[in-house]
């Protein structure tokens, strides 16, 4: 088994994380404000094909500014480039004071148009979005809205780039609030935002790209989206205990499959070793189902080599005593039982929204916000590691409260099967890397990776087999 404690993954900040990293950096080193307005504009207008038309849309803040200056730099180059405002005389403060100053300098102007959509109808290129930023306030007020509505009108004759984020959007939150331009490409000023990584807001941003700026350290975060894991291989000589032997109490009358799926996501994602224990009038089915696993009747004991225990799946309700390493799905997650499981240690518990409901004794929505707000009320000590499975898995515990939120899979994983698909790749993940945090992680985004390599639309779940070999491979 193999050690590892490295989670992959790059922060989420609120509005106000992020100001404290600008903050930091500005007081330690004593840099004005500009300089990290300068390294965002030359950044983002490195975004944009060159040799089209700029229509560059500065508001009032911040947001604004760095506008202005991806204006100016762009017409230092000899682009051609308009700057709109939404007021005739804008009343700028702060950098973008000094940004206007500067873009009238070099004999920029501005205009300021009262019917932005028959303004459009003329455009094409590319429109900056730099009308709202950091500083958003929800609901914004109705003089935004012709532009919004405007820039989103069908089949535009044009692309927009979004400065930090598309106006409309709480930095904040993955929450939509009224009217948010839809932008093509993002580009992110220093660090990702909470509206970056977390659905629906994430969809509106369209591609987005980090633009490195200069910042003091790394901030501080209680949010992570995860990346492509950094995978330990088993030494060159290691046997199929050395990779671990994941037992999979699972599988009832009528409810075989979810073991025999298990049993797959188990094999496909490592485990040297998996043994079926399923009730004994359903042994002979799921092991005519998949020779590569042992089918042993359940005659309540596990394996004496046993590194990983998986219960739930296909109807098993009981979980087995154990006190090792344990993975609860499904049937195996009964009312009430969470904070039990939460405070036993190498333990993950993966329920969909429903089943962390009927766990926690609470209503609980499918939104990242109630998600979120739910898992705020679990004890910051969390041993066990909970995956709350969704259109966004998170993913938090280990003895932190750290959360950490998948970005990959789509709508074709919300079909029967997954779910017992992944309790065994968790498993599996779990007997290779005794850390229980890492290995949900690890699982997680490889779970969703499988999926999107097959595409998306409808999938079989036993098609996820083949593709996470692919993804494991690769990695």
């Amino acid at each position: 088994m193999h050690n590892g404690t490295t989670i992959s993954g790059m922060v989420l900040l609120t509005a106000e994380e992020m100001r404290a990293c600008e903050n930091q950096a500005i007081n330690e080193w004593g840099i004005n404000s500009t300089i990290l307005q300068e390294h965002a504009a030359i950044g983002a207008l490195a975004l944009l094909p060159p040799e089209v038309p700029l229509y560059v849309l500065a508001g009032p803040g911040n947001n604004g500014g760095d506008a202005l200056a991806l204006a100016r730099l762009a017409k230092l180059r000899g682009r051609m480039v308009e700057v709109y405002t939404l007021e005739p005389m804008p009343q700028w403060s702060g950098d973008a004071a000094l940004q206007a100053k500067l873009w009238y300098g070099i004999g920029g102007s501005i205009k300021q148009i009262g019917n932005p959509e028959l303004e459009m109808k003329s455009w094409h290129g590319w429109v900056v979005d730099g009308l709202l930023g950091l500083g958003t306030r929800l609901p914004i007020t109705e003089k935004f809205l012709p532009w919004i509505e405007a820039l989103n009108r069908p089949e535009r004759p044009f692309k927009v780039l979004a400065l930090d984020m598309p106006t409309g959007l709480d930095p904040s939150s993955g929450d939509i609030n009224g009217q948010v331009v839809m932008a093509d490409k993002t580009a992110c000023f220093g660090h990702l935002k909470r509206c970056h990584g977390l659905r629906p807001a994430r969809d509106l941003c369209g591609e987005i790209s980090l633009v490195p700026i200069p910042l003091a350290s790394p901030p501080t975060s209680n949010m992570s989206i995860l990346t492509s894991p950094s995978l330990q291989k088993p030494v060159w000589n290691a046997n199929k205990y050395d990779c671990g032997h994941v037992a999979i109490r699972a599988g009832t009358k009528g409810m075989s499959g979810a073991a025999v799926l298990a049993a797959m996501g188990a094999l496909r994602g490592g485990a040297g070793l998996v043994t079926i224990l399923p009730d004994r009038d359903v042994a002979d089915i799921i092991a005519t189902q998949i020779p590569e696993a042992m089918v042993k009747p359940w005659e309540g004991r596990l394996p004496e080599t046993t590194d990983v225990l998986l219960v739930g799946p296909g109807g098993v309700e009981e979980a087995p005593e154990w006190d090792g390493s344990l993975v609860v799905d499904a049937s195996a997650l009964k009312t009430g039982e969470g904070p039990k499981w939460m405070a036993r240690p190498q333990t993950i518990i993966t329920p969909h929204s429903g089943e962390f409901s009927r766990l926690f004794n609470c209503k609980l929505g499918k939104s990242n916000q109630e998600r979120l707000q739910a898992i705020g009320t679990l004890p910051e000590d969390r041993q066990g590691v909970l995956v709350i499975k969704g259109a966004q898995t998170l993913i938090t515990g280990g003895g932190s409260s750290h959360v950490y939120l998948n970005p990959t899979g789509h709508q074709g994983l919300a079909t029967g099967g997954t779910g017992d698909f992944l309790a065994g790749l968790i498993a599996a993940r779990l007997s290779l890397n005794n850390n229980p945090l890492v290995a949900a992680t690890e699982a997680t985004w490889l779970h969703g990776t499988a999926a999107d390599r097959l595409g998306h639309g409808p999938l079989m779940v036993r098609e996820l087999g083949a593709a996470l070999a692919q993804v494991l491979r690769t990695l």
